[in-house]
C-alpha cells in the first residue's frame, strides 16, 4: 500500500497561519478523495476536511471558513491551509486516501 507523507507542521501563535502538504504519486489525488485528519492527546482522531476528485469538499463544523483543503494533480499533493488558528486545533495532523497507510502525520501546535 501506498503511504502518504505529511509535512507543514510547526508552532504558531492563536490567529496564525499554516500550510501542510501532503504528497501521494501516481495521480492519486486526480482518482480518489484525499482527507486531513488530526488527533489530539487524550481525543479521538477526527476528520477535519476532505476533498473529491472533481472538487467537492467537506469540513468539520469547527473549522468552516478557517481551513482550506486543495490538491494540486500536478504536484501530486494536497494541502490544508488553516488560517485563524486556534489552540483547540493543536493535534497530530495526517492525510489519508483510499488504500493508504498511515504516516506518521506533522505537529501543529497553537500556542501564545
Amino acid at each position: 500500500q501506498v503511504q502518504l507523507v505529511e509535512s507543514g507542521g510547526g508552532r504558531v501563535q492563536p490567529g496564525g497561519s499554516l500550510r501542510l502538504s501532503c504528497a501521494g504519486s501516481k495521480s492519486r489525488f486526480s482518482t480518489f478523495w484525499v482527507g486531513w485528519y488530526r488527533q489530539a492527546p487524550g481525543k479521538q482522531r477526527e476528520l477535519v476536511a476532505s476533498i473529491t476528485p472533481d472538487g467537492g469538499a467537506y469540513y468539520v463544523d469547527s473549522v468552516k471558513g478557517r481551513f482550506i483543503i486543495s490538491t494540486d494533480s500536478t504536484k501530486d499533493t494536497a494541502y490544508l491551509q488553516m488560517n485563524s488558528l486556534k489552540p483547540e486545533d493543536t493535534a497530530l495532523y495526517y492525510c489519508h486516501s483510499p488504500l493508504t497507510t498511515w504516516g506518521q502525520g506533522t505537529q501543529v501546535t497553537v500556542s501564545s
